[in-house]
């Protein structure tokens, strides 16, 4: 069984608009402090989780390219002293494309970093604008080649369905990104959050986001590009060449323990739900009461394991083998699915079982999260 570490770094220079995540700006960070109070947390969660080595680690935010680079070092050798490593194992940070923190890669990968994730999201100045980033067109690329120059394996962001665009201008964008030869790319059509300030602007009559039809063709054209170039989708928003997959996510997909430490963090380990204080300041106190930040840990049953095992799952392309699903969690095969409903998307070619395996077809994937809540049985959608 896979085991994988989330590290949260909450701060951002500027909060983009479309952004839900949990990020937060402040003036200063006390980096003594943080260092101190993020060991702490990867200490308790290593007493209560410890018996398997890790397999991938991910620094996610916020901004984790404005951490120190020794503040990642110092982690990643007290997570490989109280786990160990495999040896192989996949360690992510997410970065900004801008010139300040791609002057932190070579330190970086010196610390351990292997893979980065670089938040491009556009190849259009008019869009990065709109956007909210502080980044351009230029300085993005100039960070993407100094990143692979660096780290082994590099991925990028790009975000589409953009009010107004076009087919033929993401055709153009896309093209263009699969010309620098990244092994991985994510691509995430533009949704409105609540609570974000796209919500406000949308509200308001500031813009009105893409019609449902015009961003699925953009879905079905990114289908089309990628395939072409050797990278298709292996999950509905993530694609790569064959065996670069990133290991960390599909922990989450494949529904394998993962423990999450930092403002926020979500963590699974042995049927308990885990999340940590979201506010920066409430996380610290909460790290002083009790040497963890942990707010709420929930024990699953064994219906909530399996319904979100199934809507995780179904996201990747390589479908959930239900088979192996119902043994894991004591069910009867029949007790996980609407027969109904599987019978009715199937014929209308949505989706297709073969050998238990259950998979969401290319056609169905635009429809993702109306199909999970339709295929997943009543039974374990309300236990």
């Amino acid at each position: 069984m896979a085991r994988a570490l989330y590290i949260h770094w909450p701060f951002c220079l500027k909060k983009c608009p479309y952004c839900d995540f949990n990020s937060h700006v402040r003036k200063e960070v006390d980096e003594e402090l943080w260092e101190a109070a993020l060991l702490a947390d990867l200490r308790h969660e290593a007493a209560l989780a410890s018996g398997e080595a890790l397999t991938s680690i991910f620094f996610g935010g916020g901004t984790p390219s404005l951490m120190p680079p020794a503040l990642v070092e110092t982690l990643l050798r007290e997570a490989e002293k109280l786990w160990g490593f495999v040896p192989d194992i996949e360690i992510t940070l997410e970065a900004n494309p801008s010139s300040v923190e791609a002057s932190k890669f070579a330190a970086l990968a010196d610390a351990g970093v292997n893979r980065v994730s670089l938040g491009v999201q556009s190849l259009d100045n008019a869009a990065l604008r709109f956007l909210g980033r502080l980044h351009d067109v230029t300085e993005a690329l100039q960070a993407l080649e100094i990143a692979q120059s660096v780290f082994d394996r590099v991925s990028f962001d790009l975000i589409y369905a953009l009010p107004d665009q076009t087919p033929e201008r993401w055709r153009k964008q896309l093209s263009q990104a699969l010309t620098y030869g990244t092994s991985h790319l994510s691509l995430y059509q533009l949704t409105i959050e609540p609570n974000t300030r796209f919500a406000t602007d949308v509200r308001t009559g500031a813009f009105e986001p893409l019609d449902d039809d015009a961003a699925a063709d953009l879905f079905q054209l990114t289908q089309e590009l990628t395939d072409a170039a050797g990278m298709p989708a292996y999950e509905v928003s993530n694609h790569a060449r064959r065996g670069e997959e990133s290991l960390h996510n599909l922990t989450y997909w494949r529904y394998q323990d993962y423990c999450g430490i930092g403002p926020g963090a979500h963590g699974r380990r042995s049927g308990m739900a885990t999340q940590r204080h979201r506010k920066p300041e409430n996380w610290l106190s909460a790290i002083e009461r009790n040497t963890h930040g942990i707010q709420e840990e929930l024990g699953l049953t064994a219906e909530e394991q399996a319904s979100e095992a199934l809507m995780m799952g179904l996201r990747l392309y390589e479908g959930v083998n239900i088979a192996a699903l119902a043994q894991r969690f004591g069910f009867d095969e029949a007790e996980l699915l609407s027969k109904q409903k599987l019978t009715q998307f199937s014929d209308l070619g949505l989706i297709s079982q073969t050998d238990n395996v259950l998979k969401v077809t290319p056609k169905g994937m635009p429809l993702l999260d109306a199909l999970l809540g339709e295929i997943v049985a009543d039974d374990l959608v309300t236990a």
